[in-house]
């Protein structure tokens, strides 16, 4: 089937990644060229800023006022591409092959350009539902700009029902994914000469036992995992990614630093985990100022997106089947907002052009074939939605 929006989409594609939203810089022109385009077709617009005011969700809304709507969810910022061999410039969509290139062609701007592509089928249509459009900042660095977003959308006057979040899928129904739960502990003791122990604290030393904390959680989690498991890995999974302390062997360390990284599965429980680690910090503190009274240890949160879990008859589930075709059982291992959006109550599929394979890679691209089934995808979505 063909979609007489696809040319639309790819000109809406070039014009989102000639945006630099590296997550490191603003979206704000981004989100102002995008509220331009759906406030002047009748769409109700409201920014939700960051603390700083440098970046912005954005949801919109068309169709009536009252409860039961779809939210299309996607986010505004990308990866960098510092450092990578791009053998096409990745700010100016390039078609070749029946492809586009662009950094964030794939992840996930393709998805914002259909619905911007569509846009104007869906404030035309005699819509007996709304549609809500969210597009958030900061997915890229720990899904931290959606979480503000949602909370508006939960407490306004007509909530939606449905969600279907378009993260690469090769526009395949996907029902569950991992989690994602950062934690960076830092632990300042006392320097010394390492001849001289009772003299200091060694921050290195100390930062060993919480470590092995982790790293005994990590073994737990293989072992938490249901035979049936549909994920590959099976198991939920902690790792220790970054160290740092010390300044030379015969030194007592001041500093220590470690981050871990925790890809729960729907089972897993991320949160004991780190109540855990933080009674195992204490007693490391208490340890340390024994000889060091200044020590301390600090356990912080550096992200936390919920696991994505399988529903029941889920309704976002069954309308992504009727729109697609798609009866396939199909988990992922990577992270989205659709855990965030689950949390809130709200029913959700992910379901989105593209390939992961692609996504933060030099030369991202995004099949031309990929943009038309979402399109078509979302003109069926329209059409159902009507009276």
């Amino acid at each position: 089937m063909t979609s007489k929006a696809l040319a639309s989409a790819i000109d809406e594609l070039r014009t989102l990644v000639a945006f630099d939203t590296t997550s490191r810089n603003s979206n704000l022109d981004l989100i102002d060229y995008v509220e331009g385009k759906l406030s002047a077709l009748g769409a109700r617009c409201e920014r939700i800023l960051s603390a700083d005011g440098c970046k912005a969700n954005l949801h919109a809304v068309f169709g009536p006022e009252i409860d039961g709507g779809i939210v299309l969810s996607g986010h505004t910022d990308v990866v960098p591409v510092d450092g990578q061999p791009w053998t096409t410039d990745p700010w100016d969509l390039t078609e070749k092959d029946g492809f586009l290139y662009g950094r964030g062609t794939c992840d996930m701007k393709g998805f914002s350009a259909c619905i911007l592509a569509l846009a104007p089928d869906i404030a035309a249509a005699d819509l007996k539902r709304p549609v809500h459009i969210a597009l958030s900042y900061d997915e890229e660095v720990g899904c931290l700009g959606a979480p503000a977003m949602i909370d508006e959308i939960m407490k306004g006057a007509y909530k939606p029902q449905t969600v279907v979040v378009g993260e690469p899928t090769d526009m395949q129904v996907v029902t569950a994914h991992k989690g994602l739960f950062s934690m960076v502990v830092k632990l300042r003791g006392k320097e010394a000469h390492s001849s001289l122990v009772n003299d200091g604290a060694c921050a290195v030393t100390h930062a060993i036992p919480l470590m092995q904390y982790l790293v005994d959680q990590a073994e737990a989690m293989k072992l938490a995992a249901p035979a049936d498991s549909p994920f590959d890995p099976p198991h939920g999974t902690l790792t220790i990614g970054e160290v740092k302390g010390g300044t030379a062997l015969n030194i007592l360390a001041l500093d220590a630093e470690f981050g871990a990284l925790m890809r729960p599965c729907p089972w897993d429980n991320p949160r004991a985990v780190e109540a855990g680690l933080r009674e195992r910090a204490a007693g490391v503190e208490a340890k340390m100022r024994e000889s060091a009274p200044n020590a301390s240890v600090t356990v912080e949160i550096r992200s936390s997106v919920p696991a994505f879990a399988p529903e029941e008859d889920g309704r976002a589930e069954q309308l992504a089947r009727q729109l697609t075709g798609d009866n396939s059982t199909r988990v992922v291992s990577y992270g989205t907002e659709a855990g965030q959006f689950q949390a809130a109550g709200l029913s959700v599929v992910v379901c989105g052009p593209g390939s992961i394979e692609q996504a933060h890679q030099p030369d991202e691209f995004v099949a031309i074939d990929q943009l038309e089934q979402c399109c078509v995808f979302l003109e069926k979505m329209v059409r159902g939605l009507e009276g």
